[in-house]
C-alpha cells in the first residue's frame, strides 16, 4: 500500500505546532505516530534521502520519533534471561528479515536493517537506516537517525552519532562501500561519501578541519569526506593565549583505486598507506 506522505506529514506538523508533542491525550495523533514508526521500522520511509544530487532530511520524521517517546510508558522488557527497562521495544524477527545478529546486539524498534546485514554485539538506535550487506562490528554504535549505506564496514568500537534535536540538524550519513576503521567517531551530521576509507581513530565533527594533503598546497574542508578518499587522523598547530598546541584534524592522504573491486581495493589501500583498522 502506497504511503500518503503529504497527509501524514501534515498531521505531524499540525500537532507539533499546536504543542501536542505529548500524545497521551490525542488518540488520533497516536495512531498516526505509531503508523509512522512502523513504516520506518519496515524501511518504507526514512529520515534522510538522496535527491537532486544531495541529501535531504525529513524533519517531520524526527518530530514523530520525539512524539513516540512522549506517548510510550517505560516498562520491563524481557528477552530470555536478559531484562531491560525502557520505553521503546526491541527489534525482532531477524531470521525473517535475513539479518544475522550476534548476542548481545540490540536494535531498537523503528530502526531499519536491510537483508544481509551482520550485527556483531552492537547497538542500533531508533530512526537509523542500515543498507544491504553492511557489517556493524563489535561494540559499534549507530545513533538515532544515522544513515548507513550498502556494503559498509563499521569496525569495532566505532561511534556513529545520533541526532533528534535540534530538529533541523542533519544526521550522520555514510554512503555505499565505505570502510570505517576501529574507534572512529563520526558525529554532528558529517557526510562520508561513497567508497571512502577511514583509518583507525579518525574523529570527525562538523567543525573538525579536514586537510587534503595529496597536493603541494593542502585544501581545507569541513563536514564531509569526498568520494574514495583515504583518511587518517592528524594534528595541526593552533595558537592559544598560553602557547601553541596541536589540535586534532583529519588528513586525506590518497584515493581508493577504481581499477579493482571493492574488497581488493580496500586491502590494497590498507597495505599501501599502512592503515590500521
Amino acid at each position: 500500500m502506497k504511503i500518503n506522505v503529504d497527509k501524514i506529514k501534515l498531521k505531524i506538523e499540525t500537532a507539533w505546532n499546536a504543542n501536542e508533542e505529548n500524545c497521551k491525550t490525542n488518540c488520533n495523533i497516536q495512531d498516526t505516530v505509531m503508523y509512522i514508526i512502523k513504516k520506518m521500522d519496515e524501511g518504507c520511509i526514512r529520515v534522510s534521502y538522496f535527491s537532486d544530487g544531495k541529501w535531504k532530511v525529513n524533519e517531520w520524521l524526527k518530530k514523530a520519533i520525539l512524539m513516540f517517546f512522549s506517548m510510550r510508558e517505560i516498562n520491563v522488557i524481557e528477552v530470555g534471561p536478559l531484562e531491560f527497562y525502557d520505553k521503546i521495544p526491541i527489534k525482532n524477527k531477524f531470521k525473517e528479515k535475513g539479518v544475522r545478529v550476534v548476542p548481545p546486539a540490540v536494535a531498537r524498534y523503528g530502526s531499519f536493517i536491510s537483508p544481509g546485514v551482520t550485527l556483531m554485539p552492537s547497538y542500533v538506535n531508533i530512526g537509523a537506516y542500515i543498507g544491504e550487506d553492511t557489517m556493524i562490528d563489535t561494540w559499534a554504535t549507530v545513533g538515532s537517525c544515522a544513515q548507513i549505506g550498502n556494503r559498509v564496514h563499521i569496525s569495532g568500537g566505532v561511534g556513529i552519532g545520533g541526532v533528534l534535536e535540534p530538529i533541523q540538524s542533519n544526521p550522520v550519513i555514510i554512503e555505499d562501500d565505505v570502510f570505517i576503521g576501529s574507534r572512529c567517531i563520526l558525529v554532528e551530521g558529517v557526510l562520508i561519501e561513497k567508497e571512502a576509507v577511514l583509518g583507525a581513530n579518525v574523529v570527525l565533527t562538523s567543525s573538525t578541519k579536514i586537510f587534503d594533503v595529496t597536493r603541494e598546497i593542502a585544501i581545507e574542508m569541513k563536514g564531509f569526506i569526498p568520494k574514495s578518499s583515504v583518511v587518517i587522523p592528524g594534528t595541526y598547530p593552533k595558537k592559544f593565549p598560553s602557547g601553541i598546541y596541536h589540535v586534532p584534524c583529519a588528513l586525506i592522504i590518497g584515493k581508493r583505486k577504481e581499477s579493482t573491486n571493492k574488497k581488493t581495493s580496500l586491502n590494497e589501500v590498507l597495505r599501501q598507506h599502512r592503515l590500521s583498522f
